[in-house]
């Protein structure tokens, strides 16, 4: 499975690469356009700079009514906000931390994910809170809006543009998802915006005790593998200890932070640290 997800991002950028010349040609003449082709475009991440903002709106607005989300995804539903409120609907995620189908999940790896996402000033994840719904205590994350997964992009042939933004942002969010210890990254939990910000959904099933590091190591930005280093237990518990529910995550991420650290150190003395290490 992670295999054919990395695959899969990477055909998006070499068919980029290659071909997006004559992709934009064909495009135009059967009037077709790509996101970031279509008028009026916008990024779909308006919680940026606004984090309390959404965050109190996500713990205190009125649920109107939630309905079944379709992709499948345990535990999920789209709860709607009423009309004229900072946000339209969220997602609802009520599954209680166990065991399922040989999978730890939690509603609480999306709030935990969202915690750290912020720590490390990623901007990927929704604001997430905890809250209660119906008697009992649930995950609300922002829906973001305008989103295509990364299985649409395939299917419709979509290419971005400029392509050093999404590589950029990839690269990044392979790093996150190590650290988090998501065993389960796919090709609908990987969103794009109309102006291909990515957007990352679904870690009920991360911070947990593995070691494993779903993707291999190959480069990143020196900023952004600091703020990981600079990660410490003490840090960690204070902003999402209350998350982390399996015995011994903590300990466990900082492993897998060591771990890619030394991943890309390594890496580093055998390709180059500038092909490495890149803005």
């Amino acid at each position: 499975m992670r295999r054919i997800l990395w695959l899969a991002l990477l055909a998006v950028i070499s068919a980029a690469t290659s071909g997006l010349a004559s992709y934009q040609q064909r495009a135009a003449d059967a009037g077709i356009r790509a996101p970031e082709q279509v008028a009026e475009r916008s990024s779909s991440k308006i919680w940026v700079g606004r984090y309390k903002e959404f965050e109190d709106f996500l713990r205190t607005a009125e649920i109107e009514r939630t309905t079944t989300v379709s992709t499948g995804v345990l535990g999920i539903k789209r709860a709607y906000f009423k009309p004229g409120g900072l946000a339209g609907s969220a997602a609802l995620r009520s599954i209680r931390p166990g065991r399922y189908d040989g999978f730890w999940e939690s509603y609480k790896g999306d709030l935990a994910a969202y915690r750290l996402d912020r720590l490390l000033e990623l901007d990927m994840v929704p604001p997430t809170v905890e809250r209660r719904y119906n008697g009992e205590m649930v995950s609300l994350q922002l829906w973001a809006q305008d989103m295509k997964m990364l299985s649409e992009i395939q299917k419709q042939n979509l290419r971005p543009s400029n392509l050093e933004p999404y590589s950029f942002q990839l690269r990044r969010q392979k790093v996150f998802q190590n650290l988090v210890g998501n065993p389960d990254p796919n090709q609908g939990n990987i969103l794009f915006d109309p102006v291909w910000n990515v957007v990352l959904v679904d870690f009920s099933r991360a911070f947990t005790n593995t070691r494993t590091l779903i993707f291999e190591a190959t480069s990143i930005d020196p900023s952004f593998l600091d703020r990981i280093k600079a990660l410490n237990r003490d840090m960690l518990i204070r902003e999402i200890g209350a998350s982390v529910v399996e015995g011994g995550a903590l300990d466990a991420l900082l492993a897998r932070r060591d771990d890619i650290v030394k991943a890309f150190e390594k890496r580093a003395q055998q390709r180059g640290a500038s092909q490495v290490f890149v803005p």
